[in-house]
């Protein structure tokens, strides 16, 4: 009987590390993918971990665990749709390790994503934008670094993944061509131009860090990288706060990624080609940013004052017959 644990590490040491040297991000969620999977077969099975066969995560039992992230766990069918990712990429591997058990194998691999609904992406106006720079209390330090890392947020669009992780040896301040530098999905380097505002205030940040270029640009209260919770957790706080002064920002579900949002529609309000758009924001294709061309309902308003109105004389439509007219009235 083929026992799963092997395979598993195998998996995440060899082809995630090694062959495909994935990112630290991509590796974490294909773990607590794996973790959720696990504990589920657990509980359905009386098994521990350790002991289950690969036999035992057949289809039946992913499409269980699936529908329970929705209803258990209150998954979107995005978050689910990733976590089937996941085990898809798992199950493909082991298709070469594994040949006896194909059968199996195809059936989990023939497990389809699930459809939703497409919602416009959510983004902030310049005056929410503004009352949410505003909100932070420069008076501490807390306060100065997150107003830096919120105005750095919106005028460059990185992810949070990418801003959190950003060290001092990743922003260059000094001379014409002030930028900063990130390493984003696909391990794919790029590097954003600052306007001159973000420039001083980067610059009076950095003032009062250390000089080491290796220390996280925006430092917790310990000195290390903030986590993803922690920005959106000061990002929500702040946008609590820009309520009182804004209160259309109340609602809105503020987020890292809608200041990211925020920053692709300025763009293409501002008249640049979708292509520019998608290498600033570090898009792999240039579909991507078609998404906000939905959302921009001012460029839908220009289009729409560029037609022709129809010149028709409005008449209200009568019917040739009586049959028709019947017809028509059911």
């Amino acid at each position: 009987m083929t026992a799963l644990a092997p395979l598993l590490e195998a998996f995440f040491l060899q082809r995630l590390s090694k062959q495909r040297q994935a990112s630290p991000n991509t590796i974490a969620a294909y773990r607590d993918t794996f973790r959720l999977l696990l504990r589920f077969a657990e509980k359905k099975l009386g098994k521990k971990p350790s002991d289950l066969l690969f036999a035992d995560i057949e289809a039946p039992m992913v499409t269980a665990f699936l529908d329970s992230l929705e209803t258990e766990r209150n998954n979107s069918p995005r978050s689910r749709n990733a976590r089937l990712s996941a085990i898809r990429a798992f199950f493909h591997y082991v298709a070469t390790e594994v040949p006896e058990h194909s059968a199996l194998i195809q059936r989990v691999l023939a497990i389809p994503q699930k459809r939703f609904d497409r919602k416009t992406v959510e983004f902030l106006t310049q005056q929410q934008t503004d009352a949410l720079l505003a909100a932070p209390d420069t008076s501490s330090w807390i306060g100065r670094r997150d107003h830096a890392l919120l105005l750095l947020a919106e005028q460059t669009g990185l992810r949070v993944s990418e801003i959190s992780r950003l060290t001092r040896a990743d922003i260059q301040l000094e001379g014409p061509g002030a930028h900063v530098r990130c390493m984003g999905k696909g391990r794919k380097e790029r590097a954003t131009p600052l306007r001159k505002e973000t420039v001083g205030v980067m610059q009076a940040w950095l003032k009062e860090q250390s000089c080491q270029t290796t220390d996280p640009l925006f430092p917790n209260r310990h000195g290390g990288f903030m986590s993803r919770d922690a920005v959106e957790k000061r990002l929500h706080k702040h946008a609590s706060k820009a309520a009182a002064s804004c209160p259309s920002i109340a609602k809105k579900r503020v987020s890292p990624h809608v200041l990211r949002h925020t920053r692709a529609v300025r763009m293409l309000e501002a008249g640049l080609d979708s292509a520019v758009i998608a290498l600033w924001l570090g898009h792999e294709s240039v579909e991507t940013t078609h998404v906000y061309l939905a959302a921009d309902l001012a460029a839908k308003e220009r289009a729409l004052a560029k037609t022709a109105p129809s010149l028709a004389a409005a008449s209200r439509y009568r019917p040739p017959d009586r049959l028709l007219a019947f017809l028509s009235g059911l």
